[in-house]
């Protein structure tokens, strides 16, 4: 198979050098006039030594450059999916309706002004015993309203890659009996998008306090099982992004669903390691140190274990 595999990928790359396990390429994220990428078909790892890109399923490589005849016959080396499943995906994304766009409560009092009045010393409080600080709270666009539907809530609205708000969450800071208040909208979103870069891989989390506290390119799934049609897996999928999973530790089930359909389409997988306490209640410093932590999901073996455990 490891032959096999080789001569699809020499196809799309062209001829190579080989050293041991490397195999030496062209590299076509750079162009570099060297054979500088080097692949290696035992592990699956392929790293440019010039521009740094790098991936861990050489697949990724074939699906970027290949034709269509080579990713299918990739994909039939591996076992995996038809090859029709990412094109009905593809089609149903160039096919979306038009983003949702909602407006933000009329009592909405952004935190990014330098003028606020005085009631604001119980939101910072709140945020503050959270771990946001001013960078956060500009980043997020942080806001709260006073009175009104959303009084006594903070609001972190979602931005969308047209600058425009498609939802917003709404969480208590002076202790009402239902904590969260969100539009009665459509959640079918990619929450604050505007700040995504899908070149790098993702962090997914459950929500937006989550988010914060995980830093870059986090995103919350807003208690959703990232259904296949979905616009943020529909996203994960175009962009080829590779993904670390970061759920509740209790949300055990919900995340194993998400990695198998992850894996269905041949995406990188990575698992943090998540105790009993949330993301949200790490802070930035050492989430980051389980993120050095995290360890990929091979396809093969998280389907294998996961029948040894069934039976």
């Amino acid at each position: 198979m490891i032959e096999d595999k080789r001569k699809i990928v020499t196809q799309v790359l062209g001829g190579y050098h080989q050293k041991g396990d490397e195999h030496l390429y062209h590299c076509p994220y750079c162009n570099h006039h060297k054979k500088k990428m080097s692949v290696n078909f035992a592990n699956g790892y392929w790293k440019c030594w010039i521009c740094d890109e790098r991936g861990k399923n050489i697949y990724r490589i074939v699906r970027k450059f290949g034709t269509y005849q080579q990713r299918q016959k990739y994909l039939e080396l591996q076992g995996r999916l038809d090859l029709n499943e990412f094109e009905d995906l593809f089609k149903e994304l160039n096919n979306e309706e038009e983003n949702q766009k909602i407006d933000l409560p009329e009592e909405f009092i952004s935190l990014c002004n330098k003028d606020l009045p005085m009631e604001t010393t119980d939101v910072f409080r709140y945020l503050s015993s959270r771990g946001i600080g001013r960078r956060e709270i500009l980043k997020w666009k942080i806001g709260y309203c006073k009175e009104g539907r959303y009084g006594g809530r903070i609001i972190i609205p979602s931005i969308d890659t047209d600058g425009d708000c498609n939802y917003f969450i709404a969480r208590s800071y002076v202790g009402h009996q239902r904590r969260y208040l969100n539009p009665p909208t459509d959640r079918d979103i990619v929450f604050n998008e505007l700040n995504i870069d899908w070149d790098e891989p993702i962090v997914l989390v459950e929500g937006v306090f989550d988010a914060i506290a995980a830093g870059e390119n986090a995103i919350p799934i807003l208690g959703s099982t990232l259904r296949e049609r979905s616009r943020l897996f529909q996203a994960i999928a175009v962009h080829d992004t590779p993904v670390y999973m970061a759920l509740d530790h209790d949300a055990e089930k919900k995340a194993e669903w998400i990695i198998k359909s992850l894996l269905k389409y041949d995406l990188e997988v990575f698992k943090i390691p998540i105790d009993e306490e949330d993301v949200g209640e790490m802070g930035n410093q050492e989430f980051k140190e389980r993120l050095e932590e995290a360890q990929p999901i091979k396809s093969e073996m998280y389907f294998f274990e996961k029948m040894l455990q069934n039976i």
